[in-house]
């Protein structure tokens, strides 16, 4: 019984090791994951992100905006658990509560000034009036936001996470874009499908 017992014991305490190293990017047994040979050859170029230069000099942004350096969109970061995103915040702008279930992230407020906040494991919400230098930190996986509350002046932050590829899950669009029917939603928020219906209708047109 006891060996059976220590059998059990052994096999679920390596599921629950297995499960927590496989969380985040895999460990990789080479230096850096090269790009297929019909790149050509390998040189300095495949470790520099260019996309960013479309910002220098350009003007603000009307609505919020994202730009990327995640694996999508810079290769090379595949197996290096780093990824990088520019956020700009027009006047009374919001980046709307999401989740980013592969990375925390670790923001940056370069310009202007910022209310963040993120809900943990136990509802319980942590907000902070972030300035120009601030540095705010999301703990992964956690719903979160950004909101610049000033009506005159712009925000311009820079996020770093701990993934190649984090992955963003938008709240509003999971819920209300998606097909999970309209009594679902309705009995599950309290309210009639007129209202379901019309929230959906406001986020199609943005």
């Amino acid at each position: 019984m006891a060996s059976k017992f220590q059998l059990f014991l052994f096999l679920s305490l390596s599921c629950a090791i297995l499960q927590k190293t496989t969380a985040g990017d895999p460990d990789i047994l080479t230096d850096f994951i090269p790009p297929p040979i019909s790149f050509g050859p390998l040189g300095g170029s495949y470790f520099t992100f260019t996309g960013m230069r479309t910002l220098v000099g350009a003007p603000f942004p009307t609505t919020f905006k994202v730009t990327k350096a995640a694996m999508a969109e810079f290769p090379a970061l595949n197996g290096q658990s780093v990824s990088y995103a520019v956020l700009q915040f027009p006047s009374n702008t919001v980046n709307p509560p999401h989740t980013h279930p592969r990375a925390s992230e670790l923001l940056f407020v370069l310009m202007g000034s910022l209310d963040v906040g993120f809900v943990d494991t136990t509802n319980k919400l942590f907000t902070q009036k972030l300035q120009q230098g601030d540095i705010f930190v999301f703990p992964k996986g956690l719903v979160h936001f950004q909101f610049n509350s000033d009506a005159k002046s712009p925000a311009l932050a820079v996020s770093a996470f701990g993934s190649a590829n984090a992955g963003t899950v938008s709240v509003p669009n999971s819920v209300f874009n998606s097909t999970i029917c309209d009594e679902v939603l309705a009995k599950s928020f309290k309210t009639d499908i007129a209202t379901i219906q019309k929230i959906k209708l406001g986020l199609a047109g943005k």
